[in-house]
Formats: C-alpha cells, structure tokens, sequence
C-alpha cells in the first residue's frame, strides 16, 4: 500500500472512531463534536466547501475581508427592541446559559470558513428559528447541510442523529427525518446565510431578515 493510500485509510478509521464515540455520547457533547469537526474536515473537503461558497458576490466578499463579530455584550444586545435580530440572538444566548466564543485570526480561507460558521452558529439559530432541543439541532445542521456544499461535518451530524434514533429510541425516527427534511428544504429555498456581516443588523427587525432571507417557514 502506498503512502497516499495509507494515510487515507489511518484517517478514515481515526474519523470512524471519534464518529462512535460521538454516538455513544450524549447529545449535545461539545467536546467530542469539536474532535469529530477536527478529524473530519479534512483539506479536500474545505476546498470544495470553499470554492462552492465563493460562487456568490456575499461569499467572495467574505473571504476577502473576514468579517468577524468581534465582542459582543450580550446585555446591550438584549437593550434592544424586542423585534429585533440583536435581542433575539441575545435572547437565545442568555435563554440557553450560552456565551459568545472568542475565537484567534483567521490565516487564510479554511480557517475563516471554520471561525465564521462557529462564530455564527447560534445566530443562526435565531434566524432560523430552530431550537437548541435535539429536534431543532437536527434541522438546522440539515439546514447547514444544504448551505454548504460538501461539508462532511454536518453530514456526520446528521448520520450520528439517524444511527442513534435506530438503534437507542426507533419512535422518534419519524421526528428526526421531518426534521432533516425540513432543514434541507429550507436550507435550498433560503438565500444563502454565509460570510453576512451579522453585526451591522442587530438593529434590524427580525421579521424583515427571514422575509429577506427567504426563511420563513412553509405554511
């Protein structure tokens, strides 16, 4: 077996390791989500991800300025109005005991990619609507899944959720795939969310983002 092939299949079986481990383990186990995000986003499947991403105006700008939140002060966010982005988001962090990450320079694409979805991952969740209950997780990585082209991540995530619910609790199945599908069509039918300055429309209404968006939900 040659080095390339080699190198593969040491890869492939550490990303099937740390993916069973993350079956085995509770949801919502930060720790091992960040060991699988590590292991299994791999050069080849960000350079896709990336050159998908760039297609747009939005995703070009993006990489080419990296627009980071920077400090956010969640209690000034939550001063807003009501019906705003800034305090839903807020909302969400302070609701789920949740604190903004502060996350190091970008050095070039891949590792903006990775910092903005991070970065972004609970505006998201705002914008979106979709819960931090297991039922809106599942959505929304679908969601992802839709938005970012061959992302091996949120495919893992989603084949995780499937092979739990088959093999620890078969009656939430049906749940779980309304979910899936939910979030993939919306995902398709939504403009695409990546590499949006979120800071600059804290103040704007949140009704008018979902309506420019495309993310309201089907009737």
């Amino acid at each position: 077996m040659d080095t390339v092939a080699t190198v593969k299949q040491e890869w492939q079986t550490q990303a099937l390791e740390i993916f069973m481990q993350l079956v085995g383990a509770p949801d919502g186990d930060l720790g091992k989500v960040g060991r699988l995000s590590n292991t299994i986003n791999d050069d080849y499947s960000l350079k896709l991800m990336v050159e998908f991403l760039s297609r747009t105006t939005q995703g070009r700008r993006a990489f080419q300025e990296r627009p980071r939140l920077g400090k956010v002060d969640l209690q000034e966010l939550h001063q807003l109005p009501e019906n705003t982005l800034g305090y839903a988001y807020s909302h969400h962090m302070i609701e789920n005991n949740l604190t903004p990450f502060q996350l190091g320079e970008t050095e070039d694409d891949y590792s903006f990619l990775l910092v903005h979805i991070v970065e972004t991952h609970d505006i998201w969740h705002a914008v979106t609507g979709c819960d931090t209950k297991i039922i809106g997780e599942i959505e929304l990585q679908a969601f992802y899944a839709a938005q970012h082209y061959a992302s091996r991540f949120w495919l893992a995530l989603l084949a995780k959720n499937l092979l739990k619910a088959a093999i620890d609790d078969i009656e939430v199945g049906e749940q779980y795939m309304d979910a899936l599908t939910g979030g993939w069509l919306r995902g398709k039918q939504a403009r695409p969310l990546f590499g949006i300055d979120w800071k600059a429309l804290w103040e704007t209404p949140l009704e008018n983002l979902r309506t420019e968006f495309n993310l309201n939900r089907p009737m």
